[in-house]
């Protein structure tokens, strides 16, 4: 094996088979595959699909150049959904750097329809499953002293399916374990938020939970130790699962990479594409939605002779400096406008946290992300009156100008 494999769920970007019969977001039920033109939900899901590819791709692109050779794991649904239901509570340019940073044209996509399409969504991937258990949760934690308006309210539970608990952020530490509780009872994420400002009036969390069995599971007894190639010096022991079998595939011949599909029973599908030695960078930098639509579209069935490492990662990302770079910068600064969330303007996002684990086995895969921003008041602008006697220096560089003391401003 030469480099190292690059595993994307497609979740939220390929999305599932289209033939699910869903519930509209407006209490009529819809089937996506004979009936599209008839949902207007299911037009803008589709166009939110196309932005939250994009958004998942550049910043894919993104926290990359910023891991060197570490690994990357993450998923953009969860970012994007979960800045698509903040975003229900901004105003302004707040609001405009959100949903351009998440990939959304204001030109052509409104921001009821953003909502509407992420409502569908919701519903699509959270429909029950024989044989894939798939949840996307979305949660607000608030101060008990904070009152939110009710417009919010109603379209945070309606268009995210959100749920709304009352919390003493007086006590910041048992406000730890509440949300703490309620991550790991939902995705098995430990210790998902720490040092909670006191200052804090809410907490906002998306999470997204996904474990998949193999339509074509390995067998685990064909696991054998083998040698995993990090780089041309660097060399590592590995479970290394085998299976000879037809496999859905397809060979790049200009990126000089394969892509392998392992479907899950139930309908979702990991993609894993391995370059050849050297072109890691090379495939890096071409990922995007339409190279990934090109795969989809050109994979085709033949017999694989399949080696797969048994592996286990975790991510946990501070994606702050990472969506500032993107240019959602408002949303973290004392100037941040978030009136739609309590009808007063003196809240900001003061951290975003983003937490992953990946497990592939034999029998399938088990991933889990969650989502988290800690908001606060903004801080209040420090008052300085000069309505007293004062000095006043002029400078340049180190030479002082002129120097003088105002005693009386009245007195000439």
């Amino acid at each position: 094996m030469s480099n190292f494999y690059l595993c994307l769920l497609l979740l939220g970007i390929c999305g599932f088979a289209n033939n699910h019969h869903v519930p509209g977001c407006y209490g009529k039920d819809v089937d996506d595959h004979h009936h599209p033109t008839e949902a207007p939900d299911y037009l803008s899901y589709q166009k939110i699909s196309r932005s939250n590819a994009n958004f998942a791709f550049k910043f894919f692109h993104q926290i990359v150049s910023e891991a060197g050779d570490e690994n990357v794991f993450f998923s953009p649904l969860s970012l994007s959904t979960a800045f698509a239901f903040l975003s229900l509570g901004a105003k302004s340019t707040t609001l405009s750097q959100i949903l351009t940073g998440l990939g959304f044209n204001e030109t052509e996509i409104s921001e009821q329809e953003i909502h509407d399409g992420f409502c569908h969504l919701l519903q699509m991937l959270n429909l029950p499953r024989a044989e894939l258990e798939l949840n996307i949760v979305n949660a607000l934690f608030t101060h008990d002293q904070v009152e939110l308006v009710g417009k919010f309210v109603k379209d945070a539970k309606h268009c995210y399916q959100a749920e709304i608990f009352p919390a003493n952020f007086t006590n910041p530490s048992e406000v730890e374990k509440q949300i703490n509780s309620y991550i790991e009872n939902k995705t098995h994420i430990k210790d998902a938020i720490k040092g909670l400002r006191p200052d804090s009036v809410m907490v906002l969390v998306n999470q997204v939970f996904l474990k998949g069995y193999w339509q074509n599971p390995f067998n685990s007894q064909a696991t054998r130790e083998a040698d995993f190639f990090v780089d041309k010096k660097a060399m590592v022991k590995v479970p290394m699962m085998h299976k000879d079998a037809y496999f859905k595939t397809y060979r790049d011949a200009d990126l000089s990479c394969k892509v392998v599909e392992l479907p899950y029973k139930g309908g979702a599908s990991a993609l894993f594409i391995l370059p050849d030695q050297g072109k890691m960078k090379h495939v890096e930098q071409a990922l995007g939605k339409d190279l990934l639509f090109k795969w989809v579209n050109s994979l085709r069935g033949r017999r694989v002779e399949l080696f797969l490492p048994r592996f286990s990662i975790s991510g946990s990302y501070d994606v702050k400096n990472t969506l500032q770079k993107m240019g959602i910068t408002d949303v973290f600064k004392d100037c941040a406008d978030l009136s739609g969330m309590t009808g007063k303007p003196k809240l900001k996002v003061s951290k975003a946290i983003h937490k992953t684990y990946l497990n592939v086995q034999e029998n399938g895969t088990e991933a889990a992300a969650t989502t988290l921003m800690e908001i606060r008041l903004t801080s209040a602008p420090l008052v300085i009156r000069l309505d007293r006697p004062f000095l006043l220096l002029t400078t340049e560089e180190r030479n002082i100008l002129f120097l003088s003391k105002l005693q009386d401003p009245t007195k000439n």
